[in-house]
C-alpha cells in the first residue's frame, strides 16, 4: 500500500544547535536506507511559513503497522508529528515510475472532489468517466500526470501533476472532462533535499 504523511517538526525550545544538527543528519541517513529499502518513495516541502518545518511524503507500507514501524525508525520522530493518508489504486493512475520527472517543471499534489450532478443519467455519467479515463491517459503520455490515487472519503481523489506554472496547471485541469463535476485544491510543492527522486 501507498500512503501520503505530512510531517511536522516543532524543535523544542532551546535545544542546542549541534543537537539539532546532529538528529538532521541522522534524518538524512535514515532516510536514505528507507529509500533504498522501497519504503520512502518520494518527499517534498510544501509552502511553508517562518519557522516551519514541514515535509509531505510518500511511503509504500505492507499495512498501517507497517508503516508505523517505518515513521518510528525516523531520528526527527522525537520532535515531528505524522498525518497520515492512505491512498487507494485508482483506475486511472499512470503506475509508479511510469511517467518521467520533467526538468524545469514543478509538481503539484491536487486534490478532487467530484459531485456528480443529481440529473445526469446513468449512461451520461458513464460515458463521462470513459471520457475522463481516456484524457488522464493522454495527460499520462504527455509527462503532465504522474500518479493519481483514491482518497478514502467518496468521491475523492489525490493527483500527482507536474506544469512548468500554475497557470498552466490550471490549464491542464480545466481540459479534464469532468471539470465541471470537481472541486480541487493544489498543493504547490519543491523537492525536499532528501528526495529519492532528485
Amino acid at each position: 500500500m501507498e500512503y501520503l504523511v505530512t510531517m511536522t517538526t516543532r524543535v523544542p525550545d532551546g535545544t542546542p544547535a549541534p543537537e539539532v544538527d546532529d538528529i538532521r543528519a541522522r534524518e538524512a541517513a535514515n532516510t536514505q536506507e528507507l529509500a533504498a529499502q522501497g519504503r520512502v518513495l518520494r518527499l517534498w516541502r510544501p509552502p511553508l511559513g517562518p519557522g516551519e518545518w514541514r515535509t509531505i511524503g510518500l511511503f509504500a507500507a505492507d499495512d498501517s503497522d507497517d508503516l508505523e514501524r517505518t515513521l518510528a525508525s525516523m531520528p526527527l520522530r522525537v520532535w515531528r508529528t505524522d498525518e497520515v493518508t492512505a491512498l487507494g489504486p485508482h483506475p486511472n493512475d499512470p503506475g509508479r515510475g511510469k511517467v518521467p520527472l520533467a526538468p524545469g517543471s514543478a509538481e503539484h499534489l491536487v486534490t478532487f472532489v467530484v459531485e456528480v450532478p443529481a440529473a445526469a443519467s446513468p449512461e451520461a455519467v458513464d460515458e463521462m468517466f470513459a471520457r475522463e479515463a481516456g484524457r488522464t491517459r493522454e495527460l499520462a503520455a504527455d509527462g503532465s500526470l504522474i500518479r493519481l490515487w483514491a482518497l478514502p472519503e467518496q468521491g475523492h481523489a489525490l493527483g500527482l501533476w507536474q506544469a512548468e506554472s500554475a497557470g498552466q496547471l490550471r490549464e491542464i485541469l480545466l481540459s479534464l472532462p469532468m471539470a465541471g463535476w470537481f472541486t480541487v485544491d493544489t498543493v504547490p510543492l519543491t523537492r525536499h533535499p532528501s528526495d529519492p527522486a532528485a
